[in-house]
């Protein structure tokens, strides 16, 4: 799980990195007038592109973001070939895929942070580890209501609803391991 947990991780950051070249790579061109949409495909750095408009500077700039950018390709392509066979040979996977909008990478996620079920003895207990319950602190006399998921600001649905999802998920991964619990394991 831990090895999981770490791909994933690390290819979160990829894409984080990707999208962080893409916004700079839009910010330049469109101070120049050129289409933003168009603007981040790396096959364009081949192509010549950025064009004979852009400042030498600001064309050096989107060139090297468009070469990282189309360096990463190859290594997230190759993570997600993993990721896939990893998908493919839990049946936790396929189960939380059930959940509404949860697809295979999704599923991964979820598995990987939350590690093994038999750690939450409730729904309640995984939702407050992931930070989706609201805290209570209490004393004496004093009861404070802490908030869900600390700047949650307008998501205040956002929150709900991954709250619930965890819960059905805990509830999901829960069934499966009382079945392989109650399966005889056939000692040689």
């Amino acid at each position: 799980m831990r090895q999981l947990r770490a791909l994933l991780r690390h290819r979160a950051g990829l894409v984080r990195l990707r999208t962080q070249l893409q916004n700079r790579i839009h910010a330049v061109v469109a101070d120049f007038g050129y289409d933003r949409a168009g603007a981040t495909c790396p096959g364009r750095a081949a192509a010549g592109w950025p064009g004979p408009g852009l400042p030498a500077i600001s064309r050096e700039l989107v060139a090297g973001y468009l070469a990282v950018t189309g360096g990463l390709a190859p290594v997230t392509g190759r993570i997600d070939g993993e990721l896939r066979l990893h998908a493919r040979s839990g049946p936790r996977v396929k189960v939380l895929t059930e959940l509404p909008g949860a697809v295979q990478f999704t599923a991964l996620v979820m598995l990987a942070e939350i590690g093994d079920i038999t750690r939450f003895p409730s729904a309640r207990k995984l939702a407050s580890q992931s930070g989706l319950t609201p805290a209570v602190r209490g004393s004496d006399l004093h009861v404070r209501h802490g908030h869900i998921a600390k700047r949650r600001g307008t998501k205040i649905a956002t929150i709900a609803i991954s709250r619930k999802l965890l819960t059905r998920a805990w509830h999901l991964l829960s069934e499966i391991q009382a079945a392989d619990a109650s399966t005889p394991s056939r000692r040689p």
